[in-house]
């Protein structure tokens, strides 16, 4: 597996693991109403979409490549 494949492939993994865990934490929030988890479950959503538009521009750049 090539170095830029294994680069795509973790920021599948990350996003899918961080959106797991934001569903995770907003639903402790909803049963125990711990407002840290609420805000756990928030920012792990915003760091999913920060890895989404991270994952677009590097496919992007990698359009722009010889050897893809």
């Amino acid at each position: 597996m090539s170095l830029k494949a294994f680069h795509i492939l973790f920021i599948v993994i990350s996003s899918i693991l961080c959106a797991g865990f934001g569903a995770w934490a907003v639903n402790e929030y909803l049963h125990f109403g711990d407002a840290a988890t609420l805000a756990w479950g928030l920012g792990s959503f915003i760091f999913v979409a920060l890895l989404l538009v991270y994952g677009r521009w590097f496919l992007k750049k990698l359009s722009g490549l010889n050897g893809w």
